[in-house]
């Protein structure tokens, strides 16, 4: 099949077939082809040894009634017993390794759906609800487990029990097969009639588990708005309401499977088969030994019959989630990783050509151009929603431009290898999003084999080693999930130690000291100065200590640029300017000779 686009590959990665669910998951079993060929190897001989049985006892019947010498007997009981050791060990040697092929089938689809997730671009996640994922990684993957072991065990017990047991009876006598023929075929056509009801069921079950773990998911991550807001009856009752449809489609499942007719049509086909071994005994066709032999093999046919509505239905919902988990694999990023794009180190000189951006339901940013040199810091300010934080985002291409272009160091941003973009790129939300990490694995996260020293030299940078040796763990201090134990400002001194460390030649600031006081914020901004020596800057804020010592200051107003220039140049020139900050121009101190000494250092 052709390549992905994706953000993120694996080389040498083994390439599965993912044309359709069947295909997909067959060629995660035909990947370990030598354990298939054993499992076949080892089912035959159980299934070939369970039926010869039947026949040594015919035999041992026939000796009995006619009998010749004593030792027979016990010539047949001895052989049986070794045989049915046999099938014995047979199936223990193929159910492990059926087991072994359904745990490597759940780990390699759950690691190619991993990979296939990092890979995807943000517009994918912005629009993927994660409770539905996590349902996706994990409930989904264990029905295809199922799907193999005991799903698979049953289909070969069903596939092999119809069809050897048969063949045995067509060594009889060909006239044997007249009734189980008939019954294997309308077995056919009444599974393939199953097959067709239970398949819309399954698939709407399993949607409709997704649906409700997607609303756990919300529920749990927004448990503070939910009993602030007073909310919890109301998403008690929405909860009720999703898993009340789940289960209905369980019980929707339980009808079908209860219109399983083949266990009915086997006792007919049993009956029948008896009467038809009587009609040929009599006319001297078959022996009592025959007749005893076909009541054996007709009667190993009750139990795949009756594991085949099990098979079914589990072979059922293992396809139904394999498509669901496949949709998001297959599904293509909007963005390739381009491996063989543009990836020399970066000066940091960045062009707005034309630039404009917008999603499926509206424009964001509509015709935006300016340049930022190489060390220059640029302040972009406007009201919440005029698109600052989206114009950021263009530059490492979380997104990519919808018309126009991105320059960097004279290189389209689509050119680029996207590793190596991102790479040189360091972005500090104002949301920081920490890991369930040590602290220093939260610093040293874009660069894991980092030493102690230079993760405590980025962490005193940011202002947040006094805070880390507070904690008896110090360093090793382990954070919540989301970095809940810590508070915004130490969160936001975390992500700055990590973006010092990154050593990156862009650095983009998203309002990222919102969240500390004025005293921390003071030592920080002569950390970011420091930083930003030799490197180009973007900043988000509304801060005027911060804006006014910008190179350039951009103003957005409805994803439009309308002014650009210095601090002062836009209080005299730029009338939006002059309303954002008139709450702040009474009480802008004057720049102190302190102040301008550390922004000159």
């Amino acid at each position: 099949m052709a390549a992905q686009r994706s953000e993120f590959t694996v080389s040498n990665a083994y390439t599965y077939n993912r044309s359709n669910s069947i295909h997909w998951i067959f060629s995660h079993i035909l990947r370990y082809k030598l354990f298939c060929f054993a499992i076949c190897c080892f089912y035959l001989t159980m299934w070939l040894s369970n039926t010869y049985v039947r026949i040594l006892i015919a035999q041992a019947a026939g000796i009995i009634l006619a009998p010749t010498e004593s030792s027979g007997l016990l010539a047949i009981a001895l052989t049986i017993l070794g045989i049915l050791v046999l099938a014995s060990l047979s199936a223990l040697g193929g159910n492990v390794l059926m087991e072994i092929i359904a745990q490597r089938l759940v780990r390699d689809s759950r690691e190619e759906l991993y990979i296939s997730l990092l890979g995807k671009s943000q517009t994918f996640h912005d629009r993927q609800r994660v409770g539905d994922l996590m349902a996706r990684a994990t409930d989904d993957l264990n029905q295809m487990y199922f799907m193999v072991s005991p799903g698979m065990i049953f289909i070969q017990e069903t596939v092999m029990g119809l069809t050897i047991p048969v063949v045995w009876l067509a060594t009889i006598r060909l006239e044997l097969l007249l009734v189980p023929i008939l019954f294997i075929l309308t077995h056919i056509a009444v599974v393939r009639s199953y097959g067709r009801r239970l398949n819309p069921v399954v698939n709407n079950q399993r949607r409709a588990f997704g649906i409700m773990n997607a609303g756990l998911e919300e529920t749990i991550s927004g448990i503070e708005v939910v009993k602030a807001s007073a909310q919890e009856e109301f998403e008690r009752s929405k909860f009720k309401k999703n898993a009340t449809n789940f289960r209905d489609y369980f019980a929707q499942q339980g009808k079908v499977e209860a219109g399983y007719l083949p266990t009915l049509f086997y006792a007919f086909m049993l009956g029948f088969g008896f009467l038809h071994s009587l009609l040929l005994y009599q006319q001297n066709t078959i022996t009592i030994p025959d007749l005893i032999a076909v009541m054996g093999l007709l009667a190993m046919l009750r139990f795949p019959i009756f594991v085949s509505l099990i098979s079914f239905s589990l072979l059922q919902l293992g396809i139904a989630s394999a498509a669901r988990v496949l949709h998001i694999i297959n599904t293509e990023s909007e963005m390739d990783e381009n491996v063989s794009g543009y990836a020399q180190p970066m000066h940091g000189d960045i062009v707005f050509e034309n630039v404009s951006f917008g999603y499926e339901d509206g424009s964001v940013l509509e015709n935006i151009s300016f340049h930022v040199k190489q060390g220059e810091t640029i302040a972009i300010v406007g009201q919440t929603g005029s698109g600052k934080s989206t114009l950021t985002e263009l530059i490492n291409r979380t997104y990519s431009v919808t018309s126009g272009r991105i320059l960097i160091d004279g290189v389209n941003v689509e050119d680029w290898n996207l590793t190596a973009l991102r790479g040189q790129i360091s972005k500090i939300e104002q949301d920081v999003f920490l890991f369930t990490r040590s602290l220093a694995e939260n610093i040293a996260f874009g660069a894991p084999d980092t030493p102690q020293e230079q993760i405590e030299q980025a962490a005193k940078e940011a202002q947040a080693h006094n805070f880390i040796m507070s904690f008896p763990e110090g360093y090793q201090t382990e954070v919540g999930e989301r970095g809940v134990t810590l508070s915004g400002g130490q969160r936001q001194r975390i992500a700055l130690a990590r973006a010092f460390l990154s050593n990156p030649r862009v650095l983009i600031l998203d309002d990222s000291t919102s969240a500390i006081d004025s005293a921390t914020e003071d030592e920080i901004q002569k950390a970011i100065m420091r930083a930003q020596q030799g490197r180009t800057t973007l900043l988000i804020t509304h801060r005027l200590s911060q804006i006014r010592w910008a190179d350039h200051i951009l103003l957005l107003e409805g994803g439009k640029l309308i002014a650009s220039g210095k601090h002062e140049e836009l209080l005299r020139t730029s009338d939006p300017y002059r309303r954002i900050f008139a709450r702040y121009d009474a009480a802008l101190p004057p720049v102190t000779a302190a102040e301008q000494v550390s922004h000159n250092d």
